[in-house]
């Protein structure tokens, strides 16, 4: 499983096409072959994910029980506008504009690399999700990760 890690701003050129920085390059799977799937993803960014890894992704989807609306509409929307994609001999990639439109992308261009993915943001509204930082991180950090913790019971005695 990939383990990417990173923010790289980049450019877009007039056609679409984004040059993969180096440093995310350097941490390419040689698996999934320079080869990558382009999807939407939530909060209006795309998720490319490297080859391989959208097969386990998709493999996991594909279990949900389709006889189930709920299901058959996520699976729907999930997998709308999902493109193949490859880098070309200089390590660009053309993305189509149709996904480029759904993030309000532009020219400048935020990549967000973590875990198994790398998240394509418009520069703009990254940059407007930093600055809309929950007043106290810390109570967030408690509330998503807290749970995780064994020696979480300082207010189970009460």
């Amino acid at each position: 499983m990939a383990n990417f890690i990173g923010e790289f701003d980049c450019k877009l050129d007039s056609k679409g096409r984004l040059m993969l920085p180096s440093g995310l390059r350097k941490q390419l799977d040689p698996a999934a072959q320079e080869r990558f799937v382009l999807n939407r993803g939530f909060e209006k960014c795309l998720v490319l994910y490297p080859k391989n890894e959208w097969e386990h992704i998709s493999a996991e989807v594909n279990k949900l029980n389709q006889y189930v609306r709920k299901n058959r509409e996520f699976i729907r929307y999930f997998y709308r506008g999902a493109s193949e994609l490859e880098l070309d001999n200089t390590g660009r990639i053309l993305l189509p504009k149709r996904m480029l439109e759904y993030a309000a992308a532009d020219k400048e261009v935020v990549l967000f690399a973590y875990s198994n993915r790398i998240e394509v943001w418009d520069k703009k509204t990254y940059d407007g999700l930093l600055t809309d930082e929950p007043d106290d991180f810390a109570t967030l950090a408690e509330e998503v990760m807290g749970g995780n913790s064994q020696n979480n019971t300082s207010n189970e005695l009460s």
